[in-house]
């Protein structure tokens, strides 16, 4: 995804369809799996065959929002939905990571959300025990995926390594990988936090900030083998470190008032 996140407000996003083209309005489901894509197209169909190979015993649905990709991941997700329980969005134009899973999420009928990059390099196999996780610590929880043996580059891997260090000692946020994709959390939490450029990498202090808890699973990662990344490396570690300071920012400018009991 590029690096230029913009929050898409709801107005904004067409009616999502359903596999058979209808507008989709049914009846909450207990998991929608959320994935931000741009540029994905060979990844859409080895992707979605996976998630439904995971997913087998959980009623579901999959939600792609299309951040304005200029290959063939229009087509790639037509064809998807033909055979799979998935509903597809689309930005007129990129608006990045952040607005794509914040549409994501505001479309899905799912009581619980999964997030999922959408190159690949998540497996989908983590999400039933990160989501039987999830039910069983219950409230205002976050899953958090830990990339414990990741599979990119020696600089990305670096790279992140400091943004971690940084990111943990100013924000306090217990989490070993918050750039993992892969997250589960409930849908009514992520609705209260507040949206913004960028707030994908900082889902565990923003739920921190609203009185929840973050927990972290180890989970697989794989290398991408198809497609090219739509990130930089140096470029996002600059950013991720600007955008610390104002989260931060964030942290230290809301007190979140707890109500005394009714008499």
């Amino acid at each position: 995804m590029p690096q230029a996140d913009h929050p898409a407000p709801a107005a904004d996003v067409p009616a999502p369809q359903g596999a058979a083209g209808r507008p989709g309005a049914a009846a909450p489901l207990p998991l929608s799996v959320v994935i931000p894509v741009r540029n994905e197209a060979p990844n859409i169909g080895p992707l979605v065959a996976e998630i439904e190979a995971a997913l087998a015993g959980i009623r579901h649905e999959i939600v792609y929002v299309d951040d304005g990709s200029s290959d063939d991941t229009p087509a790639a997700l037509r064809a998807a939905a033909a055979t799979a329980p998935l509903r597809v969005l689309r930005h007129r134009a990129s608006c990045g990571q952040s607005a794509a899973v914040v549409s994501g999420v505001r479309a899905a009928r799912g009581t619980w959300i999964a997030t999922l990059d959408g190159d690949g390099q998540n497996d989908p196999a983590d999400i039933p025990r990160m989501l039987a996780r999830a039910q069983a610590e219950g409230g205002q929880i976050l899953v958090a995926g830990h990339r414990v043996t990741r599979k990119d580059s020696w600089v990305k891997r670096r790279s992140s390594r400091i943004a971690n260090a940084i990111r943990a000692r100013l924000l306090r946020d217990a989490t070993p990988d918050t750039g993992c994709g892969l997250k589960v959390f409930p849908r009514a939490l992520f609705l209260d936090l507040p949206a913004f450029d960028h707030m994908h990498r900082f889902l565990p202090a923003l739920v921190l900030r609203q009185g929840g808890r973050v927990v972290s699973e180890p989970v697989n990662h794989r290398p991408r083998v198809r497609g090219i990344s739509n990130y930089g490396t140096l470029d996002r570690l600059a950013v991720s470190l600007f955008d610390l300071v104002g989260v931060a920012w964030l942290q230290r400018r809301w007190k979140r008032p707890i109500l005394d009991p009714q008499e």
